[in-house]
């Protein structure tokens, strides 16, 4: 046993890290939306729930992408699928919004340009 007498052999002994392994170790962290995301997510989410649209959400952070997905009621589907893919950043950007049917509503490189599909647009009043 090499170290102090006494000491517990686990503590004293050196650990060797493969690098290759380490790297794959931390490839497989989830993907999460970063704080200035979620804050522009959230304030669009609150304010469809103030106009009465939305009622509920869920996060996921999945070892490809985040997923903020947003409901009418629980029990149903997602109304709207709001994405983050960090592969698709160079390509036609890392955010979209998803609709229920699968259809891409928008995409983007700049998530504010993004949320902007849900601004409403004005209506001529006669």
């Amino acid at each position: 046993m090499d170290g102090n007498p006494g000491e517990p052999e686990s503590v004293s002994a050196s650990v060797l890290v493969d690098l290759k392994e380490f790297r794959n170790h931390k490839e497989q962290l989830p993907i999460t939306f970063h704080r200035r995301e979620l804050d522009a997510i959230l304030r669009l989410y609150s304010r469809m729930v103030g106009e009465g649209e939305w009622r509920d959400y869920a996060i996921d952070h999945l070892k490809d992408k985040a997923v903020f997905s947003v409901f009418r009621r629980t029990s149903e589907v997602p109304l709207f699928r709001i994405e983050k893919n960090p592969k698709l950043a160079r390509k036609q950007g890392a955010f979209s919004v998803i609709a229920a049917s699968g259809i891409i509503v928008k995409r983007g490189h700049d998530l504010a340009q993004v949320l902007k599909v849900f601004d409403k647009k004005p209506k001529l009043v006669r």
